[in-house]
């Protein structure tokens, strides 16, 4: 039997907020940086998006069925690819189209919901599957939490919302001895499978690529096959789960990156035994070995491998606090902007931002932050927070006193034809005695 080579790209943009000073608060409500926003859409489009689904249709052109890949695609990437390079979207289409591509379900604003003990989690994930079905046709049966978070359980409540499949990080600190080169299921529900990312070989392409301190650097198509080769002997599928923005945007093109890319079907075809397959394809041909328990939550993120990089200070966890506790509020008020930006608020990248452990120096988020110090980007968030938050209460305050407003005009509507009912009543009596 073939073994199995799993592909998966994360597609994934935050909706990045503007300078918000303290005295913004109450007077400005628009929180999101549209300029910085656009600019960095079209940019990584041009550098990452538009060449990369070129390639993998030109792929699937010449190899068909043979080739295939899997994408999640973060609910706020989506806003702004339709906003800003809509041509973005309409690639992902034509990929779709193929049928050589499957399209996982997430959490929609990229949300660190499943940490919370809210139903956020759940109705996230179900909004994204259905936004997956809307653009791609299919709803999803494979799912992927945020940066791969993943518990025991997390993955019962992912097995209760109906989903198959479920991708997490290969974490040595929970593996120990086991290989993440096989499918295993949720400790708590079977019917939950799980893939496992090979984090070196994953690596190898995302983070050491281009490094020439490295020693395999460069690294080429018949290199990698082989190393494929060798990591297959005794096991049944390598799982290569990235951030999609590795491809010309950590990795620029002048690294040849795009070649290597373009010529890894070839070399695995003539040099192993594999055959690619997107992530259903691959636990239904596989057997689990084993259920994978992790009590605690771990990720795809830094050195542990844990969610310290999200939740691992004061800030953190008071922002954090403070965000879910008016989800409730959110969800009553009905209102499309609010709950808009409350998706937009939960995106992980926020919680990075303020981040205090050391980086691995291999660690690619230490370039991206906004902000020169976390406490600079925790007292930005917490400036627009308590501005929505106070939005959202004047919401809920101004939703009660309506809804009073029309029992009230409804009560002295009742009572003003009882009344009129009553003066008929009289003046026929008064008629009667006459």
């Amino acid at each position: 039997m073939k073994k199995t080579l799993c592909f998966y790209f994360q597609v994934h943009q935050p909706v990045r907020l503007r300078k918000y000073r303290f005295f913004d608060i109450g007077v400005r409500h628009d929180y999101f940086d549209e300029y910085v926003n656009a600019s960095t859409i079209k940019r990584i489009a041009a550098n990452c998006y538009l060449p990369m689904n070129n390639l993998l249709l030109d792929l699937i052109s010449q190899y068909g069925e043979n080739f295939k890949v899997s994408f999640s695609i973060s609910g706020s990437a989506i806003e702004q690819f339709e906003m800003h390079a809509p041509e973005v979207m309409e690639s992902f289409r034509k990929l779709a189209a193929t049928g050589c591509v499957e399209f996982i379900a997430e959490t929609y604003g990229h949300s660190l919901a499943s940490l919370s003990d809210s139903d956020e989690f759940e109705s996230q994930v179900r909004y994204h599957a259905e936004k997956m079905k809307e653009l791609f046709g299919k709803y999803p049966v494979t799912m992927r939490n945020s940066s791969l978070i993943y518990s025991d359980e997390i993955g019962r409540r992912v097995a209760d919302m109906g989903f198959e499949c479920m991708l997490t990080d290969g974490a040595k600190h929970v593996l120990g001895w086991k290989s993440p080169d096989y499918v295993y299921t949720n400790a708590i529900n079977p019917r939950l499978k799980l893939l496992l990312k090979n984090s070196r070989l994953s690596d190898d392409i995302t983070l050491r690529f281009s490094d020439r301190n490295w020693d395999e650097w460069p690294l080429t198509s018949e290199k990698f096959a082989y190393w494929l080769d060798q990591e297959s002997r005794e096991s049944d599928v390598v799982n290569l789960f990235m951030n999609y923005e590795t491809f010309g945007e950590y990795q620029p093109a002048s690294s040849g990156i795009f070649d290597f890319m373009r010529n890894l079907p070839k070399a695995v075809f003539s040099m192993t035994d594999f055959e690619f397959l997107t992530p259903s394809e691959t636990v239904k041909k596989h057997q689990p070995v084993a259920p994978l328990h992790v009590p605690y939550p771990m990720s795809w993120s830094d050195e542990e491998k844990d969610i310290t990089g999200w939740l691992g200070n004061e800030l953190q966890n008071e922002a954090f606090e403070e965000l879910f506790k008016i989800k409730d509020k959110v969800a009553k008020t009905d209102d499309y902007s609010l709950i808009r930006d409350y998706r937009r608020l939960q995106a992980s990248d926020h919680f990075y931002y303020m981040r205090t452990k050391l980086f691995s120096d291999s660690d690619f988020h230490r370039y991206v932050s906004p902000y020169d110090t976390p406490y600079e980007a925790f007292i930005n968030y917490m400036n627009v927070l308590s501005d929505f938050i106070a939005r959202v209460e004047n919401a809920s305050s101004g939703k009660s006193e309506r809804k009073e407003q029309v029992a009230e005009k409804k009560l002295n509507g009742k009572k003003t034809v009882k009344k009129t009912k009553n003066v008929k009543k009289d003046k026929v009596d008064k008629e009667i005695k006459e």
